[in-house]
């Protein structure tokens, strides 16, 4: 049985601190800090390959507000990097982790997971509200710009297309997982896939507050915990859900599936 542990996720991440990725822009400049208000110390042309040592928060470019520190020491807006990603694809700069203390390691999920999500956020080629009203698009992708601007895929989306959105999206969500799960919480890869599914549903604020979370950092049955916490995430509006009643069962019957 495989297990997922925050040390784990710490100790892999190191693999890609200096990944090296292609730059989208025609000039783009790279600061001494992360931000445009910082001098210039150097610019890369288009299609020129950076390696990014650490990401950390600056000024926002159209919407994202990362900045890749470069192995030339100097920090340039993820905007214009093509990372693959919506989110951080290593660690923090200044020691810490993408998302806390999981590391990028923990954006991975099964394929077991992410047809789960997909499955229960169901297919939306072009944006439009979901049943409360929120903008999304591909497999639950919420709008952070007017029309989708920040989706880098051309509308209407394939299938094809909403699973690399959907891949794209999942970093977020399990970096914030991880970072709330104390080291006394071992799960398997069906358990870690479940509970991003729940995370990703219900956000990063809201899992991290929850009871299901303080139960398992406890120590207490993994299974017991979901198999009693989940049920009561049924709530979307103020107003209970079938659909949600019947992911969450589906995600109990994931989380219980040996692996």
């Amino acid at each position: 049985m495989k297990f997922l542990t925050l040390a784990a996720c710490a100790l892999l991440s190191s693999t890609s601190l200096a990944a090296s990725y292609p730059i989208t822009g025609n000039t783009v400049n790279c600061r001494s800090g992360p931000g445009t208000s910082y001098g210039v110390k150097k610019s890369y042309k288009k299609g020129q390959n950076v390696s990014i040592t650490c990401q950390t928060s600056g000024t926002s470019v159209n919407g994202n507000s990362i900045w890749d520190k470069t192995s030339d020491g100097c920090y340039v807006a993820d905007y214009y990097v093509k990372t693959g990603r919506n989110g951080y694809v290593t660690s923090k700069c200044g020691g810490g982790s993408s998302g806390g203390s999981s590391g990028s390691h923990c954006k991975k999920v099964n394929t077991a997971g992410i047809n789960l999500i997909a499955q229960w956020e169901g297919f939306v080629a072009s944006p439009k509200p979901d049943p409360i009203g929120l903008p999304t698009v591909g497999y639950g992708h919420l709008c952070k710009q007017k029309n989708c601007a920040e989706v880098k895929y051309k509308f209407p989306l394939s299938k094809t297309t909403a699973k690399q959105l959907l891949n794209d999206d999942l970093p977020t969500y399990t970096a914030c997982l991880a970072k709330v799960l104390n080291s006394k919480v071992k799960l398997n890869d069906n358990q870690w896939a479940a509970l991003t599914s729940w995370t990703f549903n219900n956000g990063c604020g809201n899992v991290a507050t929850s009871t299901l979370v303080k139960r398992l950092n406890k120590g207490e049955n993994p299974n017991t915990v979901a198999s009693e916490e989940l049920p009561k995430w049924r709530l979307a509006g103020g107003r209970v859900l079938q659909g949600l009643v019947n992911r969450r069962k589906a995600e109990i019957k994931l989380f219980k599936t040996a692996s």
